[in-house]
């Protein structure tokens, strides 16, 4: 019915509308001859005066519609990102799906070089021991070749060993698998910035250097960029740049308050005093294990070419004894070592310390930045913490409130770990 009412009320004003310009145009027309004092009569363009009020109208609508058009194209250009950066995001991307497969195959040829080396080189120990214990039995001519044999593939042995404990098969495959995860894990980040946000320079800057830190953390080259196997001190892996930029957040509270900062403050205490102390200390342990082995493998293949080569004579009766026990057990040293694959529990422990590590880094930089709108925005940030270590929100929550309680009252640090992933 209101309907009905309103398009009556609407045909009524345009009727009315139309009679009045008929109107107008028809007074227009008709109206009187003008004389003036010349006795020239004057005709007034009645035509031409009705056809430029039509036009007044059409240029005011046609302007008014060119304002609007305008302001939205204005708002809508500030939301359209820079071409050029999304080419540049899309070639990093390209660049970093590359890097992926290139990891992803050096890793699965180097673990195929820790088995084949591994397999070889126990055949040629076990080998060459049982022909030292057949030498200590046999005379003559026999006696002779024997020792030679044995005494060479031992020596083939102890090189083989030499190389394959310095460059690590097992430690190269973890690195290479830890690599191919991370830039894995960048071209996510930057599929979501390229699908969920206004891409910008900084966005560009910041994937170039996460990859140059990546390919400096984990070359491909062993010779000469080859990380040390063996360091003098343990310390986490580092794979990040030192100075990333934060996302420029609102310009309001940004979800960041006085207790989730100490919460974010109790959880990076637990992450130092726990998690990442424990792991630095079971990679020492490893590190430690690793080079007993390594040192003990060509140092018992050394042994027993030694041995061997004084076997059957008459002055050196323990001679054939070192060269097949001291083989015998540089199998067992070697397979402990590769078999184990003791290199790649140091690089596990050493990449988990460094995880801990960035997190640690990552809540202190938003913490020290004074302007609360150029952090991440705090509950997206919270649940980030959380995710990554394994817990929700509430159990993030108890373990802050634990610590802050255990250090206050009590006066010592609470023993519960900050992850419950690893």
């Amino acid at each position: 019915m209101a309907s009905l009412q309103s398009s009556s009320v609407i045909g009524s004003l345009a009727y009315s509308s139309d009679r009045c310009r008929r109107g107008m145009t028809r007074a227009a027309i008709n109206m009187p001859k003008l004389r003036t004092g010349g006795g020239l009569s004057l005709r007034l363009p009645a035509r031409d005066l009705v056809q430029e009020v039509l036009d007044m109208g059409i240029g005011l609508s046609a302007a008014t519609t060119s304002h609007v058009e305008k302001k939205y194209q204005s708002r809508t250009v500030s939301n359209v990102s820079d071409p050029m950066v999304i080419a540049k995001l899309h070639a990093i991307m390209e660049a970093v799906a590359d890097r992926v497969e290139m990891h992803k195959n050096i890793g699965e040829q180097r673990d195929n070089w820790n088995s084949l080396l591994l397999t070889s080189i126990n055949a040629i120990t076990l080998t060459a021991a049982t022909m030292a214990g057949i030498a200590a039995t046999s005379i003559g001519g026999p006696l002779l070749a024997l020792k030679t044999s044995s005494t060479l593939m031992y020596l083939a042995a102890t090189g083989m060993l030499v190389v394959m404990n310095k460059i690590q098969p097992s430690q190269l495959v973890e690195e290479q698998r830890n690599a191919a995860r991370l830039f894995r894990q960048l071209q996510c980040q930057i599929q979501t910035t390229l699908s969920s946000g206004n891409p910008n320079t900084s966005n560009v800057e910041e994937a170039m250097e996460k990859v140059l830190a990546l390919d400096k953390a984990y070359p491909l080259p062993l010779i000469g960029v080859m990380l040390e196997k063996f360091p003098k001190t343990v310390e986490p892996a580092v794979w990040w740049p030192q100075h990333r930029q934060r996302q420029e957040g609102r310009t309001d509270g940004n979800g960041w308050s006085v207790e989730l900062e100490e919460e974010m403050r109790e959880i990076v205490g637990v992450l130092k005093r726990k998690d990442t102390e424990d792991y630095l200390r079971l990679g020492k342990i490893a590190l430690k294990v690793n080079k007993i082995l390594s040192i003990s493998g060509p140092l018992l293949t050394g042994m027993a070419a030694c041995g061997t080569a004084f076997a059957g004579s008459s002055h050196a009766p323990w001679a054939a004894i070192v060269g097949v026990v001291a083989g015998a057990m540089a199998s067992v040293v070697n397979t402990m070592e590769h078999g184990w694959q003791v290199g790649m529990v140091f690089e596990m422990y050493r990449s988990n310390a460094g995880f801990f590590r960035l997190m640690e880094e990552t809540i202190e930089s938003n913490l020290n930045e004074r302007d609360v709108g150029r952090r991440e925005t705090g509950e997206l940030f919270e649940m980030k913490v959380a995710l990554q270590l394994g817990r929700s929100l509430s159990g993030l929550k108890n373990l802050a409130a634990a610590s802050s309680y255990s250090s206050s009252k009590k006066g010592e640090a609470i023993e519960e770990f900050a992850s419950k992933l690893f």
